[in-house]
Parts: structure tokens; sequence; C-alpha cells
């Protein structure tokens, strides 16, 4: 199964320091060239960065989308097995409509803390709004404590 990452779950848990999680979770995880230049950071070696090729399908997206998200919905689109890992809203509206898998980072955090990687949603949680600019509901945040056990 290929993971496949948009830029921002690569940030925000580099910015908690757990960008290993992705590989503990997954052992290599790909992005786009796009996703990697908008990272402005040195990806690992784990992480395969895959050149994107134009095509009119990723111009259509690129209309609606940003660039990392729509270059990684593309590579996605293109690979019959994977897994897309993005946040934002609108860019999961559109993997949704092309029957995309997805995920988010809160759960690849969720997957961490059930296979034993981390042992606390709220202290993540917590985390994540104090070191970083990634935003999610206090419905959000009580679905996810629901659902590792802790609320």
């Amino acid at each position: 199964m290929v993971i496949i990452a948009d830029t921002s779950c690569l940030i925000v848990l580099r910015k908690i320091g757990l960008l290993t999680l992705l590989r503990e979770l997954y052992k290599t995880v790909t992005v786009t060239n796009i996703v990697a230049n908008e990272c402005k950071f040195l990806l690992p070696d784990w992480i395969e960065i895959l050149p994107i090729q134009p095509s009119a399908f990723l111009s259509e997206l690129q209309q609606k989308l940003d660039a990392g998200e729509a270059t990684s919905i593309a590579l996605a689109n293109s690979l019959p097995e994977c897994i897309l890992i993005i946040d934002e809203a609108k860019g999961r509206s559109v993997a949704k409509e092309l029957n995309i898998s997805i995920i988010g980072t809160l759960g690849v955090l969720l997957k961490a803390k059930e296979t034993g990687l981390v042992h606390s949603m709220s202290r993540l949680l917590n985390e994540l709004r104090l070191k970083t600019d990634f935003r999610f509901s206090k419905e959000i945040e009580r679905a996810i404590l629901i659902k590792a056990g802790e609320l």
C-alpha cells in the first residue's frame, strides 16, 4: 500500500517532533516534488519524492486547490492502492469525489495511539494547539478523544 502525504501533515508532525511516526506506521511515505518544496526542510530518506508530470487533470485540480494538494491528489488518483494523508477540507472533498482513500493528521495520530506508538491523544492535541497553526474544533477533539479511549 502506497502512502502519499500532503504538506500539512509533514509540517505539523515535524513541529511536534513526531515526523518519524509516519515511518513507524507506514515504513515509506511518498510525496510529490511540489510537496517536498513546500515543506522547506530536508525530508528524511524514507520519504520518497516523485516528480509530477503536467496534465489536463492536474491543471483542473490546480484551479481548485493549492499546488501541493493538487499534485498529491493527482498522484493518488494515478495509483490504484494508496492512502492519501490530507487535512484541508476542500482537498479532502475532491479526493473523496475521486474515491481516493484518505486519512488526516489526526487520524494518523489516532492510529499511532491505537498501535501503542503514542500514549496520550489529549497531550498531542494540546501540543498541536500550542506549537502549530493546525486547527480543529472542540467537536473533532471530543470525537478523537472518545475513539482514543480517553473520554
